[in-house]
C-alpha cells in the first residue's frame, strides 16, 4: 500500500511541476513529513526527480515561445555559481534552521501567489 501511495504523490508532484507549480516544494514536504526521509536525502530526491521533470516542461515553454533567451542566459549565468556555493553553506547549517528556512521561504512564495496580483503580460 505504501509503494501505491508513494507513486500516487510522485504522479501528482511530477503533474504540478510540469505546470510550474512548484510539484518539488510539495515532494520535499511529502518526504520529511509524512515518509521521515531526512532532510538532505529528500533535497538529493527532489534534485533527481527535477532532471525527468524539467526538461519535458522546458520543451513545452519553448514550444509556446514563452522562454526570453536573454534572461534565461543570465539566470543560468547566475544560478550555476550561487547553487554551488548555496550547497556548501548549507553543508555547514544545523538540519533544523534548513527546515526553518525552508518554511519561511514557503510561506512567503505563497502569500506571494495569494496576495499578490502579477501585471498584465503584453504580447509581442
Amino acid at each position: 500500500m505504501t509503494s501505491i501511495i508513494e507513486f500516487i504523490v510522485g504522479l501528482i508532484t511530477g503533474i504540478l511541476s510540469g505546470f510550474g507549480i512548484g510539484g518539488g516544494s510539495l515532494l520535499i514536504l511529502y518526504l520529511t513529513l509524512c515518509s521521515g526521509t531526512p532532510q538532505y536525502t529528500a533535497a538529493g530526491i527532489n534534485l533527481l526527480y527535477f532532471l525527468f521533470c524539467a526538461p519535458a516542461a522546458l520543451v513545452s515553454h519553448i514550444k509556446n515561445k514563452l522562454i526570453d533567451k536573454k534572461t534565461a542566459l543570465v539566470c543560468i549565468a547566475a544560478g550555476i555559481p550561487s547553487s554551488i556555493i548555496a550547497a556548501i553553506a548549507a553543508s555547514y547549517l544545523d538540519i533544523g534552521i534548513l527546515r526553518r528556512l525552508f518554511g519561511v521561504f514557503l510561506l512567503y512564495i505563497g502569500v506571494r501567489e495569494l496576495f499578490f496580483k502579477k501585471p498584465e503580460r503584453e504580447d509581442s
